[in-house]
């Protein structure tokens, strides 16, 4: 038995059993600039990948999200909410079908800003994998002005109650089932607020301990930590182990031949093993 040319691919392990490993995408797309150019390149750069899962942050409006499904038609499956504006502005895309979803709002705290025009909240989307059901967390919390992630920041404060609300979901999830919870946390893999995070819901970072920044270093601001992460949890008396790492790190050519970065963020891609 083998994967199909758009599925996972597979090996053996030391019991002969074959085991599936799932390719997943976490990408903040950046909504300014020249968005359906860019938009086009990723989706024809989805389409020629071999994920199987691409969770996208700030894809902003329901047009976005037609431009990459024209682009990428490998990826029949679809997830996000919204008629004009998309909630939180976030898209999932899947080759696996998807049983149900549900996008969750997070509580509107101040200061007052833009920001809540996106309605950052959380998509949770239950994908049928051929190795069973998988729960998606694609989620953007709110940015850090302050670029402070101490305790007593007043955007922590708006983070901190964003998290709680993300606890309580992940732990409403029937533990039989296994969770990727993936996006733009906009807190750094090394701050205190991310450790509790994943204490306090067994979540396990994918990337830990790596310090490369999943922000593009700017003259502005030249040493960004990583704010894009791949958290997972396992089914219950199963394993889910994997690794991950940066992708779309380098110029594309747009359609019209002009080079140009996908995005502000790289992208994240894991490459999850779920045993029993």
């Amino acid at each position: 038995m083998s994967g199909s040319p758009h599925g996972p691919t597979g090996h053996r392990t030391k019991g002969d059993k074959f085991v599936k490993a799932l390719r997943l995408l976490t990408m903040n797309t950046l909504f300014t600039g020249d968005v359906p150019a860019r938009l086009r390149a990723l989706g024809a750069a989805l389409d020629r990948s071999d994920y199987d899962i691409v969770c996208l942050q700030e894809v902003m409006f329901r047009r976005n999200a037609r431009l990459i499904r024209r682009a990428a038609p490998a990826y029949r499956h679809f997830a996000c909410s919204g008629t004009v504006l998309l909630q939180g502005g976030l898209v999932l895309l899947s080759r696996w079908p998807i049983s149900r979803w549900r996008f969750v709002r997070y509580p509107m705290t101040g200061p007052v800003r833009g920001e809540f025009l996106m309605r950052k909240g959380a998509l949770l989307a239950s994908v049928t994998t051929p190795d069973g059901e998988l729960v998606v967390v694609n989620t953007h919390l709110s940015a850090n002005r302050d670029d402070d992630w101490s305790p007593t920041n007043r955007y922590m404060r708006i983070i901190d109650a964003e998290l709680a609300r993300l606890t309580g979901l992940i732990a409403d999830i029937d533990p039989s089932l296994p969770v990727a919870v993936v996006g733009d946390l906009n807190i750094p893999r090394d701050s205190a607020a991310l450790t509790g995070f994943v204490a306090a819901t067994g979540l396990r970072d994918v990337l830990a301990g790596d310090t490369r920044p999943t922000y593009r270093p700017t003259p502005r601001w030249p040493s960004p930590p990583a704010l894009d992460h791949v958290l997972v949890r396992a089914a219950a008396g199963e394993t889910l182990a994997g690794d991950a790492d940066l992708v779309f790190q380098d110029e594309v050519t747009l359609g019209d031949g002009r080079q140009a970065y996908l995005s502000d963020h790289y992208g994240v891609r894991a490459r999850l093993i779920r045993t029993p």
